[in-house]
């Protein structure tokens, strides 16, 4: 009853989407995420917060679950501005519902008794206002999937980008053309999560493999900053086969691309599972790197994994950023984006005014 009476309550944060079509006299299908639901009136899609009223679909708008500044570090976005402050927002709903996920009172807020019903109204200039005076350099959709608020990231965005600040997606990837497209004019940095490189395993997680692959390929050709992000959980996707084969699609969309194999903390659904140990995750960054990735960090052990937190150069070897978790020890990046010791330019956004240096993308 409470989550029905919460529903409710969202219905009214919500105004009409720009991403659906009309199905037939009963139905739209919603276009914010690859499950392309068909909604009957009266109903809501997989992600439990767009709705169909009326003839018309329905998305969340106007609102926060949580607003946080966080080191851009942490999204993570390691090719990004290096030790900028990032403004982050979090509504509510996912469309998929991992076991593991470490944001699941917000992600699952209509699935799970347990979750966060609660959220803030507010306004894209009061958000950008916060970041500008907390001095942040980018504002960034995330805590839950971004893709099923995407209409709500895109007015915030357009604040953002008048107050001269990068904005980002930190997201599963199971996107569509359409979303995307809608997206790109105000959206600069994309994060994904590849969960894995099975579709079974991608079903028990809410979604299909197929739209992640094809998503990632279409990010990287649309012109997005593009991160991702694996996190190794073991006996779930950490078998060398698997994490091969999620190295050499990334690398075949771009060898630029960097990849994040971080380390899974038992959390939400899964707390009988052991932590990622530190020699998994060194083998899968090897793995990495020998499917032929400039860049491959291991993530969630600072300070345990020697050099592979570090960007180093992919020409010469240089260390050219030191970090230790979220913390900026060095940054060696040069004018333009280039290694100070060989002038190799290195794909990136790297300082204020720079402009994204992807000229080697395959």
């Amino acid at each position: 009853m409470v989550k029905k009476l919460f529903a409710e309550e969202l219905l009214e944060q919500s105004r009409e989407s720009v991403l659906y079509e009309v199905l037939d006299a009963r139905r739209l299908r919603c276009l914010a995420c690859g499950h392309r639901c068909p909604i009957a009136e009266g109903q809501a899609g997989v992600c439990q917060v767009r709705f169909h009223r009326e003839g018309k679909l329905l998305a969340p708008h106007g609102y926060v679950n949580t607003l946080q500044c966080d080191p851009i570090e942490k999204k993570p976005f390691f090719h990004v501005r290096p030790g900028a402050l990032a403004m982050s927002f979090g509504m509510l709903g996912c469309d998929l519902h991992c076991g593991y996920c470490q944001n699941w009172v917000t992600s699952q807020a209509l699935r799970d008794a347990r979750s966060t019903l609660d959220f803030t109204r507010v306004t894209p200039e009061q958000i950008v206002e916060t970041a500008v005076d907390g001095g942040a350099e980018v504002v960034v959709s995330t805590y839950n999937e971004p893709l099923i608020t995407a209409e709500w990231a895109v007015d915030v965005f357009r604040e953002a980008r008048r107050a001269g600040l990068l904005t980002g997606f930190v997201s599963n990837g199971n996107a569509t053309p359409e979303v995307l497209k809608y997206l790109r004019p105000w959206l600069d940095l994309y994060k994904v999560d590849l969960k894995g490189f099975d579709d079974r395993k991608y079903r028990e997680l809410g979604g299909r493999l197929g739209p992640i692959l094809d998503s990632i390929q279409r990010i990287h050709e649309m012109g997005f900053w593009l991160e991702i992000v694996t996190l190794v959980v073991p006996g779930f996707n950490d078998t060398e086969a698997e994490l091969r084969e999620m190295a050499r699609f990334i690398a075949g969309v771009s060898d630029e691309i960097p990849w994040h194999v971080t380390a899974f903390h038992q959390d939400y659904k899964m707390v009988q599972i052991q932590n990622t140990a530190r020699a998994s995750l060194v083998r899968a960054a090897e793995i990495g790197r020998e499917a032929g990735l400039k860049f491959v960090y291991v993530g969630n052990l600072p300070g345990m994994v020697e050099a592979l937190e570090d960007t180093r150069c992919a020409g010469c070897g240089a260390t050219l950023v030191r970090r230790r978790g979220f913390r900026i020890l060095d940054n060696r990046v040069g004018a333009g984006g280039r290694c100070p010791e060989c002038s190799a330019s290195v794909a990136g956004i790297w300082t204020r005014a720079g402009a994204l240096r992807a000229a080697n993308w395959n």
